[in-house]
């Protein structure tokens, strides 16, 4: 009785321990189906897209926003030979286990405890689709959270759906994922047609999608393909006796397989694509089994984009960006980019954003037409239609390309400069803007205002302009800032519809269209500087009369250069296209001898030519409301005798009174410091200026220098009549006409020129300085004069 008494209560215990233990496993793996994981809580709405030129052509597929490749199949369009080949790699029992396969665990186990490390793993398909699903660490804690999402997974979906997701979420390698966006983009089929090679090799890729890169690791990934057959061997998926599967697991492997390139199913415009999809927002009307198309294919059962693009177009500008790159490969040129905008409709027609994108050794995934470069003078035409607009400056206004200095605070003088480094003096607004001259332009910024032209630009669509005025400063109008070939193409798009602007459009769909901008006002200004743009003779001084931007048909064209030649633009349009390319490098090193004209221009010159190669487009149109009247070249007013240069211009109505009235020009004194080196004048004046001294000098004479510091006296004048020189009332006794030297005095002294009814007077003075001077010359308390005796 004792006996049976102990072993009642060893049992009573003992079941105290093993049932809650029991219990606690019991509520342990009923849980998962509380948080059952079912087929619709996973489906892929990142799908891949298909997309279309605008007549319907393909472009290219398997892209989606991240720039994967990505096509969801279900299991019965899938090639049996890579179901069995890939069940064979990675869980040859898959469909007699659950979501965890102990016998390949206990498996793994020993061997590493032999072994003293992990000699193979045990993950089941389940296993691995959890961890697609929800990467995590490779630790004790991750392993058990990939344990309980394939728990979750096996709660909620058969094995069938199981595999079905697991196949969709592939690696295949680079950016491809699924087993429909390998077989499509390797061997241009879709996965249903997978023969045994091609199934057994692209099995092999998911264990490690990098080690066994088809196109870096080739021998790598044959060996792999190897162990792939030997397994469908053992696992039965290859039929017959073993000497027979095996013989045939050999033939298959020994079978030639070619991988097609590396464009992954794009046939053109890869940038536009790739751009286009990070455009369309994320949404579930991309599952794959039921989704409505967005815009209906050729073949009517597949979702296909349709974009703008004209395919034939698109890869004639992609070849002649690589032939142009290639032509300026001796002047470090390495980059290119190039957009076409039907001004029309605002479609963009062609996108190029680097030469090549699958190159990645050269940055060919860099986009040219996104990427944010200092435009050079490519917005100039911007500052002076806002002139114009405010009535700063006029069509006949006078602006003076001399040397001109800008104190910046906290920084040295800014003195901007031409591309020749020469100025040319008093021109029109026409030559200032046909011919790109900085100083002119700077000039007519600062009548502006920064912040003015800076709201003009985010109006015009510059949005990646957002700093502050006072972080571009004048050299804005310069390119200090950073734009895109996008903005600027979009800007000219609206300089060529009269301020008209528009979004550019990517795509043909049924919603509606962004709302424009409202139109620009001053619908003539923008005639006027699409006329000075297309005025081959205006720009003749800079460019020449025959360059690359004269073609035979009307056209207005901008270039521009940023700082150090690191970029180069060229923009224009006709009445029907706008064109816009960019010729640099992507890592920043500057050209060698590349202008715009020489770096861009070459570029838009043949598209622009191809574009109208069947038919020449409309002339544009003369500005509404003004006037021509001729005008002397050199002062912007009526004609004189005297003027050797006569041109025609455009007047508003309400200028033509003063015109009429009023023919005298004095250059004022921003011009004395050109005036003063130029050897011989030809400009028409009814006055005579004395360049030297200025009113108001300030001379210091050294003790035991006065015999050696003399002081020019130098004067412009237009006729060549006899001059004298008159000093504090006397007349100095010299036969020179334009300059002579004085000895320097002390004094206040009055100096007058003379010549026929035209004078001009000047006061300085003359003080003994009371320190020897270091060296020779003389010194001025103003900085307007600097100079050494002769």
């Amino acid at each position: 009785m004792k006996l049976i008494s102990r072993s009642l209560l060893k049992i009573k215990h003992t079941s105290k321990v093993i049932l809650p233990g029991l219990l606690i496993c019991l509520v342990l793996r009923l849980l998962p189906y509380f948080a059952a994981i079912h087929t619709a809580d996973i489906a892929q709405n990142q799908l891949a897209m298909q997309f279309s030129d605008r007549n319907g052509l393909p472009l290219g597929t398997l892209l989606t926003r991240d720039q994967e490749h990505t096509s969801v199949v279900p299991l019965n369009q899938v090639s049996p030979q890579f179901i069995h080949a890939i069940l064979a790699a990675e869980d040859g029992s898959f469909y007699h286990h659950g979501a965890l396969d102990m016998k390949a665990v206990i498996r793994a186990t020993k061997e590493a405890i032999h072994a003293k490390r992990i000699i193979s793993g045990a993950s089941t398909i389940t296993m691995q689709l959890g961890r697609m699903l929800d990467p995590v660490p490779r630790s004790f804690s991750g392993k058990l959270s990939e344990i309980w999402l394939s728990w979750r997974l096996a709660a909620g979906m058969n094995k069938d759906e199981i595999l079905a997701a697991y196949i969709n979420r592939l690696p295949m390698g680079g950016n491809i994922y699924g087993v429909e966006a390998a077989a499509r983009t390797y061997f241009s089929i879709p996965a249903s047609e997978l023969n045994l090679a091609q199934a057994s090799l692209l099995a092999a890729i998911p264990n490690n999608p990098t080690y066994f890169n088809p196109y870096q690791h080739w021998e790598r990934l044959k060996q792999r393909q190897k162990y792939v057959l030997n397994r469908m061997v053992r696992d039965g998926y290859i039929s017959g006796a073993m000497p027979t599967a095996t013989s045939y697991a050999a033939r298959t492997s020994a079978e030639k397989v070619v991988f097609q390139s590396r464009q992954r199913g794009i046939i053109a415009a890869p940038h536009f694509l790739f751009w286009l999809a990070n455009q369309i927002p994320p949404s579930p009307s991309y599952k794959a089994e039921n989704q409505a198309p967005l815009f209906k294919g050729v073949r009517g059962d597949e979702s296909v984009i349709r974009t703008t693009i004209n395919r034939p177009l698109q890869q004639f500008v992609e070849a002649q960006v690589q032939h142009v790159i290639s032509s300026l490969a001796a002047n470090n040129v390495h980059d290119a980019a190039a957009l076409v905008i039907d001004n029309h409709t605002g479609e963009v027609l062609a996108y190029v954003g680097s030469p090549d994108y699958f190159n990645e050794a050269k940055l060919g995934r860099n986009d040219g037409v996104q990427a944010l470069r200092q435009p050079g003078s490519t917005l100039k035409p911007f500052v002076y239609e806002l002139a114009l607009e405010k009535g700063l400056i006029r069509p006949n206004t006078i602006l003076a390309d001399v040397p001109a200095h800008y104190a910046i605070p906290g920084a040295k003088l800014y003195s901007p400069t031409d591309y020749t480094e020469r100025f040319l003096g008093p021109v029109r607004v026409r030559i200032a803007l046909a011919n790109s001259l900085n100083v002119p332009a700077v000039r007519v910024l600062e009548k502006v205002g920064v912040e003015t032209f800076l709201e003009r630009l985010h109006q015009l669509g510059f949005e990646h302009l957002n700093q502050t005025p006072e972080h571009y400063g004048l050299g804005l109008t310069l390119g200090s800032g950073e734009v895109s070939l996008w903005e600027l193409a979009r800007a000219y798009v609206t300089m060529a519809r009269l301020g008209d602007a528009t979004p550019l459009i990517s795509t043909f769909s049924n919603s509606p269209l962004p709302t424009p901008h409202s139109l620009l006002p001053k619908y003539t200004i923008w005639q006027l500087i699409t006329n000075i743009l297309s005025d081959n003779h205006a720009r003749a001084t800079a460019f020449g009369v025959d360059s690359l931007l004269n073609l035979p048909f009307p056209v207005a064209v901008k270039t521009g250069t940023s700082s150090n030649f690191r970029d180069t633009w060229t923009v224009g349009f006709t009445t029907d296209y706008t064109v816009a390319t960019w010729v640099g490098n992507f890592n920043g090193e500057p050209m060698r001898q590349v202008s715009g004209v020489t770096g861009a221009a070459p570029l838009w010159n043949r598209i622009m030519l191809h574009l109208h190669e069947h038919q020449e487009p409309a002339g544009f149109p003369p500005p509404e409301g003004l006037v021509q009247l001729p005008i002397c070249a050199i002062s912007g007013l009526r004609p004189t005798p005297d003027c050797t240069s006569v041109v025609q211009e455009y007047f508003y109505p309400e200028d033509k009174i003063a015109y009429e009235s009023n023919n005298q020009f004095n250059l004022p004194p921003e011009y004395d410091e050109w005036l003063a080196k130029q050897q011989q004048l030809s400009l028409v004046s009814t006055n005579l200026r004395i360049l030297s001294p200025h009113h108001g000098d300030l001379f210091l004479l050294y003790p035991g220098e006065e015999a050696k510091q003399k002081l020019e006296f130098k004067l412009a004048v237009n006729k060549s009549a006899p001059v004298e020189w008159w000093l504090n009332g006397e007349k100095l006794d010299t036969n020179s006409a334009n300059s002579l030297f004085w000895n320097l005095r002390p004094g206040k002294w009055t100096l007058e020129a003379r010549s026929g009814e035209m004078t001009d007077k000047v006061s300085f003075q003359v003080e003994l300085a009371s320190i020897k001077p270091t060296r020779r010359g003389f010194s001025i308390s103003n900085s307007q004069v600097k100079g050494n005796s002769p």
